[in-house]
């Protein structure tokens, strides 16, 4: 199909004649007849190649209704084509030498060169590349020169399946040169297709008459029938890779069990970084609460510590009856900076969860480097990371309210003679809030377990039976 150039396109003009207008059966002067117009594409932009076309004016010669075109046009383009060699060859060159993709092609045209192609016609010219490099690779001229210093050469063969139901690929490669020679799609893997291949190969080692020192495959019975065949008395070897693998299939279907198993243990990815998610969405603002009105004196309002630091809220912070959802109401006050924490810490959770991810799809390795063994390394790496984080923050953050003593007493305190009466009756004083004149004191949830509470009504620490936490 023809190209459909855009409208209002700016070309540049070249001309091309033939340089030489003699006509060659009658030697006169041939005149210009026609001219030929081709709009293509090149790295310097829209480009507009004028062809003037000549023929001879003598009715009576031979070449009377030969047209001859410039010689120059086929070193600018192929004809019908709407590329210029230069971007042709970009193409090919990224494709192939740079591994780029159909889509990073046809966006770096359209944004660097403002060269505008679509998917198929990238795709065609590709082929087309693929097909004038594998003419070239097995022009005999150019291969006799790359073998002139080779005295032997060592060939292998295999099959190359895309997916199952699609037809294998056969490449013959030369290990000398590391060179592919040619390849060939079959529909079947019978000894007489596969034989056909061999017999090539047989002769394109005769074109260069160079003697074959090897063969190496893998051990298909086609593959050794007709190597056997072709080349009586070559040495067959079979493919170090296909061996490994042989030899190491048990253990990689153990590995593969292994893998399974710890996969199902670590579970729950998702629900973590949905809930760090849900946390870091701003909570719905609270309606204003009216000011309240200022005193006329100059005194300093007096605030009711007992309203705010009840009993209740110390057992509610420290033990846990009914916990509130963000760390602000579990700690019992919003200090500045803990918003900036939790979203650090949240970042943390995050990318321990995007590591985690990433080492359970790892499936590369091979039979030398069971995928199943590094997988278990690097969790026992994550869970060594994640317990240094533990130690380094044993304890999470301390209770603002500091009325109920810590019930776990260690060896330190023991051996410096601390009397036992004295740390159990003696009250440790309440850091007094600060909470600004105008506004109400936030009310706090109670807790439900009011059986293991440590503080009685008035705030005082209740007694703990000595039996009970010394070590029998």
């Amino acid at each position: 199909m023809a190209y459909r150039w855009p409208a209002g396109t700016t070309f540049k003009r070249l001309d091309l004649d033939v340089q030489d207008r003699s006509c060659p059966a009658c030697g006169r002067d041939m005149h210009v007849c026609d001219h030929r117009y081709h709009h293509l594409w090149t790295l310097q932009g829209p480009t507009q190649v004028v062809n003037r076309l000549v023929r001879c004016p003598d009715t009576s010669c031979e070449s009377r209704g030969c047209t001859f075109s410039p010689e120059a046009e086929l070193s600018i383009s192929m004809p019908r084509w709407c590329l210029g060699w230069d971007v042709f060859c970009w193409l090919g060159h990224r494709r192939f030498a740079r591994h780029w993709s159909v889509s990073q092609l046809r966006a770096e045209l359209q944004d660097t060169h403002q060269i505008r192609l679509s998917d198929d016609a990238i795709e065609h010219y590709i082929g087309r590349y693929q097909t004038m490099l594998a003419a070239r690779q097995q022009d005999p001229a150019r291969l006799a020169d790359g073998y002139q210093d080779i005295t032997s050469l060592v060939l292998t063969i295999d099959g190359l399946q895309p997916e199952k139901g699609h037809e294998t690929v056969y490449v013959v490669r030369e290990l000398m040169r590391k060179r592919v020679w040619f390849a060939e799609p079959l529909l079947s893997s019978a000894t007489q297709e596969v034989r056909r291949l061999i017999a090539l190969a047989h002769q394109w080692a005769e074109r260069l008459d160079k003697p074959v020192r090897g063969w190496m495959s893998d051990k298909q019975d086609a593959f050794v029938k007709a190597i056997a065949a072709e080349f009586a008395g070559v040495p067959h070897r079979y493919c170090q890779n296909h061996f490994l693998r042989d030899v190491a299939q048990p253990v990689l279907e153990m590995d593969s069990r292994a893998k399974v198993k710890m996969r199902r243990k670590v579970r729950g990815l998702r629900a973590i970084e949905r809930r760090v998610l849900e946390d870091r969405r701003p909570a719905a603002a609270p309606e204003p609460t009216p000011p309240a009105e200022r005193p006329t004196t100059d005194e300093t309002p007096q605030t009711d510590l007992s309203a705010v630091a009840t009993p209740e809220a110390c057992v509610g912070s420290d033990l846990g009856g009914d916990r509130p959802d963000s760390a602000l109401d579990a700690t019992g006050c919003a200090v500045p900076g803990e918003a900036g924490v939790a979203d650090e810490a949240g970042e943390v959770v995050l990318g321990y969860c995007a590591a985690v991810r990433g080492i359970l799809n790892d499936d590369q390795g091979g039979p030398l480097h069971p995928p199943g063994l590094r997988m278990s390394e690097a969790l026992q790496e994550v869970r060594e990371s994640l317990e240094r984080n533990l130690q380094a923050k044993k304890g999470g953050l301390q209770s603002r309210c500091c009325n109920v003593w810590p019930a776990a007493l260690t060896a330190d305190s023991m051996s410096h003679g601390m009397r036992w009466r004295t740390l159990v009756s003696t009250p440790k004083p309440c850091k007094q809030w600060i909470v600004p004149s105008g506004r109400a004191p936030r009310p706090r949830a109670r807790s439900v377990r009011r059986s293991s509470a440590r503080c009685n009504r008035n705030g005082s620490p209740a007694r703990i039976p000595l039996s009970s936490i010394l070590p029998r």
